[in-house]
């Protein structure tokens, strides 16, 4: 671990992300944004989700379908467990670039590549699926030889007596500052844990079970999960876990002050300030 730099003003760089660390953070970025945008475009050739092994197309758990209204307008809607939306401009039904509402289950913007071919879509996915995975390996089995996940993702009695503590000053907006930013807190221990040992392998194993290759070795892959169906639906609400964390974490990045934390993930090195310092400029930190 590389010593701490004193600089003016009351603060201090430490070393907080190793280059193993930062390289899979990016990769993983990249990687999340194509398999979205790619995994949409495959979506796009089916919009319905069902439980089971097989589509039971007359009643899916949840569909994105388009409509015409008693105008002759095209409408979109979102159906999901007998309950219907109105999803005109996004889901169902989409204005394109001449302003005209297009029948399509998502926009244009929102898959890759921007126009219908699920051919493009699966490669695009399939091949970042398997980097994804290859990373996300390195990340983990990197973590665990160096001890990392244990230091890092692993709440210690210490951080379980703060956690009401952690939850009101997250409330308040109250980030860590000073000593106490120099590790993961609680409740972003808490956070971290179930996307690294949960959310991601439901995603590969739901991917993996939905392939006839992989169904043909391991078939006992697919009835574990409940079904082919049942482990694309399961595939698409982790997928959903997985977009609401990265939201959730841009937010946080942003109020913690992006600049500096854009720093620690490019550079490895975070400044931590032992003198409270306005929010404006901490902001610009």
């Amino acid at each position: 671990m590389k010593a701490d730099r004193p600089i003016s003003r009351g603060r201090t760089l430490i070393y907080r992300h190793g280059p193993i660390v930062r390289l899979t953070h990016w990769i993983n970025a990249a990687c999340m944004l194509v398999l979205l945008l790619s995994g949409l475009q495959i979506l796009c050739a089916h919009p319905a989700f069902y439980w089971g092994d097989t589509s039971h197309f007359a009643n899916p758990a949840a569909a994105i379908v388009t409509t015409t209204n008693d105008n002759g307008e095209t409408q979109g809607a979102l159906r999901i467990f007998g309950r219907t939306f109105d999803t005109t401009g996004f889901l169902g039904a989409s204005r394109t670039a001449d302003g005209q509402m297009m029948p399509r289950a998502l926009p244009a913007w929102a898959t890759l590549p921007a126009e219908l071919d699920l051919g493009a879509g699966r490669r695009w996915h399939f091949f970042f699926a398997w980097l994804f995975f290859l990373n996300g390996m390195l990340y983990v089995v990197q973590g665990l030889a160096s001890g990392r996940v244990r230091r890092t993702l692993i709440p210690s009695r210490a951080d379980w007596a703060h956690l009401g503590r952690a939850i009101v000053d997250h409330a308040r907006l109250r980030l860590p500052h000073g000593d106490e930013a120099r590790r993961y807190n609680v409740l972003q221990k808490l956070s971290y844990l179930p996307v690294v040992f949960m959310l991601l392998p439901l995603m590969i194993l739901t991917g993996l079970a939905m392939s006839p290759a992989v169904n043909a070795l391991f078939p006992f892959l697919t009835v574990m999960l409940g079904g082919r169906q049942t482990a694309r639906f399961l595939h698409f609400l982790a997928a959903g876990g997985l977009v609401l964390f990265v939201v959730v974490h841009v937010a946080m990045v942003v109020l913690a002050g992006p600049l500096n934390e854009l720093r620690s993930m490019v550079t490895g090195w975070f400044v931590i300030r032992t003198t409270p310092v306005p929010v404006a400029e901490e902001t610009a930190a």
